[in-house]
């Protein structure tokens, strides 16, 4: 691999050679990958228009900010043996991981902090493989190409968001640069905490509240049984069920829960539909029903999944209705996984609330090189500072966990 070329369109890697190598890169999977890197669901991006592509100059603005910025490497015979999905961005929005202050800093000092590189799945805060080819690339030769693409086109930096854990370690060891006046401080690798459910073996929604303390089952099946008592109904559909009828539904419900926050979500109609076209087999919608107007859905919330996890990922009501947020988008989630046996449960970013009803407290890893050396130093303390606070918050998150003290939830 002596180098990384990049290419502008989703469309101009083909979709067989791709899912190849997005499989290359999870051999634990059978059938079903990690969604939010699979060839269908970012075409469904770029042809959407959510992101933008075709322009091969990185300081190019763009409307959405993400500009597709596909780098691959070729094999000794011309074929395509390793891609890294990766966007230009003139902007922070829509990361889940935040670095506004380092653009600031760099404002302040009179130097450009966009364009940077970023290596992520568009809009997603989920944790997957972030190059595709291999289970265990080098990155070590990985990152040097990384540095050396981002000097040579002017961006101020990669970034690495959301990568296994397992890879985290090999990426954020110290290394000198011998072709530097001075050593680099490699990569800075930080830490997030979000908030997980695990499949310990549960045979039903009641098996699972069985490893609850008193107190805490008996308060969520309480929360559970308001659903009924406000003459709540609530369906969940799959592949071929869903029918491009319910995608206007949940679109309408999407969009109106952002109208109240007076925001607009990042995701457009086309995308849901054409997701739906595409990779029904992997969509998982739950609709909601009141009584005094049962034709007509009145929340919805759409999740993604794979061979092992499921995503919770865009959820929209038309009304207020108590605790029917936690059954659409939580409790209907945990028994979609008990039913199909998957094995986590990733309902997204933030919510401290989830803890009392058995998500666990979870680090996500992202990894950061600026190319500006003193910059990065100030990262690299920066992420080393916020971490023991980070660590701290998991173990008093993990404390008010709602399980029994006699059971092993770790």
């Amino acid at each position: 691999m002596a180098s990384f070329s990049a290419l502008y369109r989703i469309e101009d890697i083909p979709q067989q050679r791709w899912q190849a190598l997005l499989a290359a890169a999870q051999p634990h999977h059978q059938r079903l990958y990690y969604p939010f890197l699979d060839h269908r669901f970012l075409l469904a991006l770029e042809q959407s228009g959510c992101i933008d592509s075709g322009h091969h100059d990185p300081l190019t603005h763009t409307p959405s900010g993400w500009l597709t910025h596909i780098l691959v490497s070729h094999d000794a015979a011309g074929e395509i043996d390793q891609i890294v999905p990766a966007f230009i961005k003139h902007h922070s929005y829509a990361e889940y991981v935040f670095d506004w202050s380092w653009a600031e800093a760099y404002q302040q000092h009179g130097l450009a902090y966009y364009p940077k590189l970023l290596l992520a799945a568009p809009f997603t805060p989920a944790t997957g493989p972030r190059l595709l080819g291999s289970a265990n690339p080098d990155w070590s030769a990985i990152t040097q190409l990384l540095a050396d693409y981002c000097q040579q086109h002017r961006l101020s930096g990669w970034h690495l968001n959301f990568i296994e854990a397992c890879h985290f370690q090999a990426l954020t060891q110290q290394r000198e640069d011998a072709g530097t006046p001075e050593p680099l401080v490699h990569a800075a690798g930080r830490s997030a905490c979000q908030f997980h459910w695990y499949n310990r073996g549960y045979q039903s929604f009641d098996h699972y509240l069985e490893y609850f303390s008193s107190r805490k089952r008996k308060s969520v099946r309480k929360e559970r049984q308001k659903i009924a008592q406000q003459g709540l109904t609530l369906v969940r559909k799959t592949a071929a069920d869903i029918q491009p009828g319910d995608i206007d539904v949940f679109y309408h419900c999407y969009q109106m829960t952002y109208a109240v926050r007076r925001s607009r979500g990042y995701l457009n109609r086309e995308f849901f539909h054409q997701l739906l076209a595409s990779m029904p087999e992997q969509l998982m919608l739950v609709m909601a029903y009141a009584d005094d107007d049962a034709q007509h859905a009145c929340a919805c919330a759409l999740y993604l999944f794979d061979d092992s996890t499921l995503y919770g990922r865009y959820w929209g009501a038309l009304r207020e209705f108590d605790a029917l947020h936690f059954e659409a988008c939580y409790y209907q989630g945990i028994e979609f996984c008990i039913e199909q046996n998957l094995q986590r449960f990733d309902p997204g970013t933030q919510g401290e609330h989830k803890i009392s009803r058995g998500f666990e407290p979870t680090l996500t890893y992202s990894v950061h090189q600026l190319m500006h050396p003193d910059f990065q130093r100030a990262v690299h303390h920066f992420v080393q500072q916020e971490q023991s606070h980070i660590l701290d918050y998991q173990q008093q998150a993990r404390s008010l966990l709602p399980f029994k003290a006699d059971q092993d939830e770790s």
